[in-house]
């Protein structure tokens, strides 16, 4: 019981660190100077995909390819493209699949609506389901089956 409230003690004391642990992604040299821009910098980062993580933004990722893409964001920013620009190159130059959120395009059209689909086949089947069985017919117990009812039941 000891060890399991130790282990339990330890671990409450470092889910702040856990919980801070993609802070510690952005380092300190790759800050921008101009607080407007680094706002920026970082609303972009926050909507684009790591490549070598793939479930985690490169603002909250520490891989190196994830630094190298927010340099990239701060280098256009600083050479005064707008945020569409800098989406719009980054997504020419790695294609779609580095933004978090992908955009509604005739190539996303099966990503986007999947959901959507399986939920009305799941509202259809139910809805069918339910029919069938309010609508079953109750039959009667044959006679072979009411003497074994009365078999079981004495």
């Amino acid at each position: 019981m000891r060890k399991l409230l130790a282990i339990a003690a330890m671990l409450a004391a470092l889910s702040p660190a856990f919980a801070l642990s993609p802070a510690f992604a952005l380092s300190p040299d790759e800050l921008l100077k101009d607080p407007a821009l680094e706002h920026r910098a970082r609303a972009l980062s926050a909507q684009l995909r790591c490549l070598v993580c793939q479930n985690q933004s490169i603002d909250d990722s520490d891989a190196p390819l994830a630094k190298d893409l927010r340099t990239l964001v701060r280098e256009q920013l600083s050479a005064g493209k707008s945020d569409e620009e800098i989406m719009a190159f980054v997504v020419a130059r790695y294609g779609e699949f580095v933004l978090l959120k992908p955009r509604l395009t005739p190539g996303t059209i099966l990503l986007w609506g999947t959901p959507f689909a399986v939920l009305l086949i799941a509202g259809g089947a139910l809805l069918l389901r339910r029919r069938r069985v309010e609508t079953a017919p109750e039959m009667p117990l044959t006679e072979a089956e009411r003497q074994a009812l009365q078999r079981v039941t004495e």
